[in-house]
């Protein structure tokens, strides 16, 4: 499967930064999913725990405090106040 670039950060630096297929979150309009190629667009995320699938299959889960999530052209940017792997 295509993938892009994933960056999850807070204000203590980047918790992730690589490769990922989809990246599955809640945002303010309801579930969503981004994989390669979406077209651009930001939206405020709330609370949720985020589902990062990796180009092997595997499936991490972060869980974020709510925030900001920001898809490019290059790259895919959510952005929180907090986040921690679970």
């Amino acid at each position: 499967m295509k993938t892009f670039k994933l960056v999850i950060s807070t204000p203590d630096g980047d918790l992730f930064s690589g490769e990922a297929v989809k990246v599955s979150l809640r945002g303010t309009e309801g579930e969503l999913a981004v994989l390669a190629n979406h077209i651009p667009f930001i939206t405020s995320v709330k609370p949720c725990t985020c589902r990062v699938e990796m180009e092997n299959g595997e499936e991490k889960r972060v869980g974020v405090e709510g925030g900001l999530l920001s898809v490019g052209t290059d790259v895919v940017t959510l952005m929180s106040g907090s986040a921690k792997w679970e």
